[in-house]
């Protein structure tokens, strides 16, 4: 008799969710007309920026532009702010 197969409860696999990730602006001297020094912006995923030390932010043209990541810090914010950034990103 062979033994019985092992069945596996859990659900399919599904695509990892992106989460959004924000930085603070703490340097804009280079850049004053597209960052404001202490704003929050939204961080776009961009592996090859960051290899380059560089990271991808919406500024203030709405556009998403690369700026040096000295320029940000990360912040991890409450799920509140996520959904009011959400909402304007």
């Amino acid at each position: 008799m062979r033994p019985a197969r092992a069945t596996s409860l859990r659900s399919p696999r599904r695509p990892a969710r992106v989460s959004r990730r924000f930085a603070v602006c703490v340097e804009n001297q280079e850049y004053p007309v597209s960052l404001q020094q202490w704003k929050i912006y939204r961080v776009l995923p961009d592996p090859d920026a960051e290899r380059h030390d560089q990271v991808r932010v919406i500024d203030e043209s709405g556009e998403d532009y690369l700026f040096p990541s000295t320029y940000f810090r990360f912040v991890e914010l409450p799920p509140s702010l996520r959904r009011l950034y959400g909402r304007t990103a």
